[in-house]
């Protein structure tokens, strides 16, 4: 059996219940202890406004761009246990909560799965997804659909706002 070669992926991080700020970043740390995975970079963090349910809290954004070797689905599966490990629970579409992790992109790859679909099927609609992810990774394509830079101007109405530095560092 071959080894595997490294992918690169991107997680988005997102969380608007207790302290989100101190969340993301212990969040950050967790992404780092999964096997067979480094963090390699993450963006600032960012304030934005709900989308969907609108009469919630602001949300704390980031993302994250990793190497691994885990499949698609072993990446989600550890996603999921460290969200477990804040106290996700998954109410309604686009409710509050203490941590979201979501996988938006596997290197190349293209799934449509029950419970995962790369690249993730609403990124290129999110300024909160966007706006990070080019911070970290300014080439950065999405599969079948092209370059993440053009669809910045569809996400124009959506509130963000990057944390100063100093503000995350307590």
């Amino acid at each position: 059996m071959k080894p595997s070669l490294a992918s690169t992926a991107y997680v988005a991080l997102g969380a608007n219940l207790g302290d989100p700020l101190a969340t993301l970043q212990a969040a950050l740390a967790a992404l780092a202890e999964i096997p067979a995975t480094t963090v390699v970079s993450s963006s600032s963090l960012y304030r934005t406004a709900p989308v969907g349910l609108k009469h919630q809290p602001d949300f704390i954004n980031a993302v994250a761009m990793l190497q691994t070797t885990l499949t698609p689905q072993q990446l989600l599966e550890a996603l999921f246990d460290i969200e477990a490990l804040f106290g996700r629970s998954r109410s309604v579409p686009n409710a509050p909560r203490t941590l979201d992790l979501d996988l938006l992109l596997h290197g190349e790859t293209t799934l449509d799965e029950p419970y995962l679909t790369l690249p993730h099927p609403r990124m290129h609609l999110r300024a909160f997804v966007l706006v990070p992810l080019l911070e970290i990774a300014p080439d950065c394509s999405i599969p079948r659909r092209g370059p993440a830079r053009q669809f910045l101007d569809g996400c124009r109405d959506q509130s963000i706002v990057r944390i100063p530095s100093a503000a995350t560092s307590k």
